[in-house]
C-alpha cells in the first residue's frame, strides 16, 4: 500500500517512504501543561494518531516509533505556578495527567514515547554546546542564542524571507542580540524561577530547543515525519529545523513536515481575546467523546475546521444513524474482518478523513441492505472494522442512545417514566396525553421510536427536526 502525504517542506503531496522501513519515526509537538487544552489542541493528536495507525498497518506495528512530547518548563507554567503559589511540578503534574486522561477519552492512542522537557536538560545543554562550537550560537549576558545569519536556509520551511518573518512575528528585541531574529536556546533564571546549572549559569531552556533535543534523543538525528499545527510552522518549526540541522552537521532534521489547519468557532478564529475558546475537558463532560472525535475528522486535516452547533448536531445525527444500524443488527453475530481496501486507500491518500467517514456511512448502507445471513455478517464486520480504525462505533448501541448527550440532560429513570406513561396513554387511546408526553420528551432532547418490540428512545440534539413519521 502506497502512502501519499502533503509535505510542507516541498509544498506538494509526495509518496512517503521511510528512511528505514524497520524503524519509521514520527514526532508530534505535544502540550504545554499549564492548563486544560482547548478543542483545537486535540486535532493534531486525533488525525496524526490516525496516521500512526496507518503506518503501523503498512509497515508493521513494531517498526513504528511515535513520540509526542510534554513541555513542562515554560514561562506560561511559571506564571500559573506563581499565581497559585505552588511549585511548577504541582501545575505540570496535574495538567499532564488531565491531558492524558482527556486524550484517552477521545480515543487517542498512547504514543510509544512521551518525553518531558525537564527530563532532557542534559541533552538540551549538550545541543547548545554543539551549536556554540559549530559557530551557530553565541553566549550573551547569560543567554545562549541561535545566530540566524549562520544558517543560510532559514525560512525555507515556511517559505518566507527573514525580513517577512520578523515583520510578521513578535520578535524579542534585546540589546544582547546580534540580530533581532536570533532566538533563545538558554536563558538565565532568577531565584524564584525554575532553573538548572549550566556552563552559562543557572537557567532554563528556550521552547524551541526542547523539541529538537527530545526528538534527537528518542528518534534520531533525522526523523521521517514531524507533525503539528500550522500555527507552529513559524517560528517553532522553522527554528527546530535551523538548530537541529546545524547541531547535527547539516543532516536533514525531518524528511516530511505535516501541519493541520486551525479550528474556528462559528466562523471566527478561536482566541482568548474573543472569549470563544472551548476547553476539551469541559466538552468531554457535555458530549460523547466519539462525537468530538468525529468532528475533529470531518474536515481534511490540512483545511481549517469550523466548529459550530449546527455542525455538531449534524455529526450527532450521522453517528445516531450509524448506531441505529448496529442496533438493528444486534442479533447478527459480530465477527472480525479486515479493512476494506478502498477504505485503506482513502486514508493512504493524505489522510482523507472526510471521504473515509463517507465510506463508513456507505458501509452502514450496505449493512442495512444486506438480506441474507452471510451478507449481514460480512457487512456488519466491515462496518465495525472501519469504525474501530477511525476510533468510532466503540460503544454498545443502547449505551450510545441512553448516554448523556449534554450536561443537565434528564436522567434515564425520569425519561423512562415519561416513555412508559406515553405508552400507557396510547393503549388507553388518550392521544391528547400521548401527544403532550411526546412534546415533553422532545423538549428534553428525547425522541421515541415505536417498534414491534415496543417503544425505544434516544437522545438527540435539542433543535433536531422532528421525525417525519408520527410517533403518537
Amino acid at each position: 500500500m502506497k502512502i501519499r502525504l502533503h509535505n510542507s517542506l516541498t509544498r506538494r503531496v509526495e509518496d512517503f517512504a521511510p528512511l528505514d522501513p524497520e524503524r519509521v519515526t514520527l514526532y508530534l509537538c505535544g502540550p504545554t501543561v499549564y492548563n486544560y487544552v482547548h478543542i483545537g489542541n486535540a486535532r493534531g493528536p486525533v488525525v496524526f494518531g490516525l496516521l500512526v495507525r496507518l503506518l503501523r498497518r503498512v509497515f508493521g506495528a513494531r517498526h513504528v516509533v511515535y513520540a509526542r512530547n510534554v513541555t513542562d518548563v515554560d514561562d506560561k507554567i511559571n506564571t500559573a505556578a506563581q499565581a497559585a503559589g505552588v511549585p511548577i511540578e504541582a501545575i505540570t503534574t496535574r495538567f499532564a495527567a488531565a491531558y492524558a486522561e482527556d486524550m484517552g477519552k477521545l480515543g487517542v492512542d498512547v504514543p510509544d514515547v512521551i518525553p518531558h522537557a525537564t527530563q532532557h536538560i542534559g541533552q538540551i545543554i549538550a545541543m547548545c554546546e554543539q551549536l556554540i562550537e559549530r559557530g551557530n550560537a553565541y553566549v550573551a549576558e547569560g543567554h545562549v542564542l541561535f545566530d540566524v545569519a549562520s544558517y543560510g536556509d532559514y525560512g525555507h520551511l515556511s517559505g518566507r524571507s527573514t525580513e517577512e518573518m520578523i515583520a510578521g512575528a513578535r520578535v524579542d528585541v534585546a540589546p544582547y542580540k546580534k540580530n533581532p531574529a536570533d532566538f533563545v536556546l538558554w536563558k538565565p533564571s532568577t531565584p524564584e524561577l525554575p532553573g538548572w546549572e549550566s556552563p552559562w549559569g543557572r537557567g532554563r531552556p528556550g521552547w524551541h530547543i526542547e523539541c529538537s533535543a527530545m526528538a534527537a534523543t528518542h528518534l534520531g538525528e533525522t526523523i521521517d515525519i514531524h507533525a503539528g499545527g500550522n500555527d507552529l510552522l513559524f517560528p517553532h518549526h522553522e527554528n527546530e529545523v535551523a538548530q537541529s540541522t546545524c547541531a547535527h552537521g547539516g543532516r536533514i532534521f525531518a524528511r516530511f513536515w505535516l501541519h493541520n489547519g486551525m479550528l474556528a468557532i462559528e466562523g471566527r478564529k478561536m482566541s482568548k481575546s474573543l472569549g470563544n475558546t472551548m476547553v476539551l475537558h469541559d466538552l468531554l463532560e457535555k458530549h460523547p467523546p466519539e462525537l468530538l472525535r468525529y468532528m475533529l475528522m470531518k474536515a481534511h486535516y490540512r483545511q481549517p475546521l469550523d466548529w459550530s452547533q449546527s455542525a455538531l448536531d449534524q455529526a450527532r445525527r450521522t453517528l445516531d444513524g450509524l448506531y441505529t444500524t448496529l442496533r438493528d443488527l444486534a442479533s447478527v453475530p459480530a465477527q472480525m474482518a479486515d479493512l476494506p481496501d478502498d477504505f485503506v486507500a482513502t486514508l493512504a491518500d493524505d489522510l482523507n478523513t472526510p471521504e473515509a467517514l463517507a465510506q463508513l456511512s456507505r458501509l452502514a448502507d450496505d449493512a442495512r441492505k444486506a438480506n441474507d445471513p452471510a451478507g449481514k455478517i460480512q457487512a456488519k464486520a466491515a462496518l465495525l472494522a472501519a469504525g474501530a480504525f477511525l476510533g468510532l462505533l466503540q460503544v454498545n448501541p443502547e449505551q450510545w442512545f441512553r448516554g448523556d448527550a449534554a450536561a443537565g440532560s434528564a436522567d434515564e429513570a425520569h425519561i423512562q417514566s415519561l416513555v412508559d406513561a406515553r405508552q400507557a396513554a396510547k393503549k388507553a387511546k388518550n392521544f391528547a396525553e400521548s401527544d403532550r408526553l411526546r412534546a415533553e420528551l422532545l423538549a428534553l432532547g428525547v425522541v421515541v421510536e415505536d417498534t414491534a418490540q415496543g417503544p425505544r428512545w434516544k437522545r438527540v440534539a435539542r433543535d433536531a427536526e422532528k421525525p417525519d413519521e408520527c410517533t403518537t
